[in-house]
């Protein structure tokens, strides 16, 4: 009974470290913008085959 506590407290702890490394990355990612180009769908493309 002694290791619960100790195996409850480990994944707590990896638990709040993902949690942090996840919030860090979102928060780097948004004051950095968007930086992939915007998606294009077939209504709205070209086409190439002359028949516009």
């Amino acid at each position: 009974m002694e290791r619960k506590p100790d195996v409850i407290r480990a994944v707590l702890l990896v638990f709040a470290i993902g949690l942090a490394i996840s919030g860090f990355t979102s928060i780097r990612t948004s004051e950095e913008g968007v930086s992939a180009a915007p998606v294009v769908s077939e209504a709205q493309a070209p086409r190439q085959n002359g028949l516009n």
